[in-house]
């Protein structure tokens, strides 16, 4: 199991605003900004996002790497999956693969996927087994 994740971004306000939009229909809304000084030497300033107590994805300015990274979150339902990429899109995502079924993996995979503004594949997942 992961606990959190560092992903850098090119324009740190204008991510945090995205993931702010993009990231609420699932849940995750609560967020915390750490100033590096608090921590060991070069640590970089971050913004924390997170829901039930937990901060596990966090944004860092840096040099983006868009298509190094796909990171899959958690929906609770179908629907939410629909209302997250509709939020991502809304804030400014691209397209990346429309709600639905993804055979492929499993009939019971319902996922949709965007990519963000610094070119990181996300996708929003519900998985009914796993529930």
């Amino acid at each position: 199991m992961l606990d959190h994740i560092f992903l850098s971004v090119s324009n740190l306000e204008r991510s945090v605003a995205f993931y702010t939009v993009a990231l609420a229909p699932l849940g995750i809304t609560s967020r915390v900004d750490y100033d590096g000084k608090d921590g060991p030497a070069g640590h970089p300033d971050l913004k924390g996002f997170g829901a039930n107590g937990r901060i596990f994805f966090w944004l860092r300015e840096g040099t983006a790497a868009g298509g190094a990274t796909h990171v899959g979150f958690v929906a609770n339902s179908t629907e939410i999956v629909d209302q997250a990429y509709a939020a991502a899109i809304k804030a400014g995502a691209t397209d990346n693969g429309a709600p639905g079924i993804r055979l492929y993996y499993d009939p019971r995979y319902y996922a949709a996927g965007v990519i963000d503004p610094d070119g990181y594949t996300l996708e929003f997942v519900y998985k009914s087994w796993q529930h």
